[in-house]
């Protein structure tokens, strides 16, 4: 019984002897803790005149226009066609008629969306460059975009009158 409490003595004298080293580290706010959590400010790039993006811009706008003269002209055309095939049968010549109408209607959007592409692949060259967005480069791209939109509205439009296949 004597052994019990010797045995508790030395364990308690060796376990004295540990000692944790390590270091840990402070509590403290950091450096960068400080400095607060706003954005920081960005200088603004303007972009360069660039005359060779210009004259493609202007191509691009050119395409626009007669993609957007060739559609409206066809849009009129399907819009007959489609009001002629209201209520006749799939297949009949009206039908057919009204759907060969919406191909040349979805041709001019292929057109669109291939400009679309075009004009995106232009700002991504820049992007990649390192190059600032330029603005006339970002107008042609939102008006080619609503441009698409619009066609493939009116091609859903003039669909849903026809009677479905």
């Amino acid at each position: 019984m004597k052994a019990l409490p010797l045995l508790g003595l030395i364990a308690l004298s060796l376990s004295a002897c540990a000692k944790d080293t390590t270091t840990y580290p402070s509590l403290a706010p950091r450096a960068v803790e400080k400095l607060g959590f706003a954005e920081p400010e960005v200088a603004v790039v303007e972009a360069k005149p660039d005359p060779a993006l210009d004259a493609r811009i202007a191509a691009f706008a050119q395409t626009l226009a007669r993609t957007r003269q060739g559609f409206a002209a066809d849009a009129r055309t399907a819009g007959a066609a489609a009001a002629r095939a209201r209520g006749k049968t799939v297949g009949s010549d009206a039908w057919l008629d009204a759907q060969t109408a919406l191909a040349a209607l979805d041709d001019w959007r292929a057109q669109t969306a291939s400009l679309l592409s075009d004009v995106d692949l232009a700002a991504s060259d820049r992007a990649a460059a390192l190059e600032p967005v330029y603005p006339t480069l970002a107008e042609l791209r939102g008006r080619v975009s609503e441009e698409v939109e619009g066609q493939s509205a009116a091609i859903d439009r003039l669909q849903a009158t026809l009677p479905a296949a």
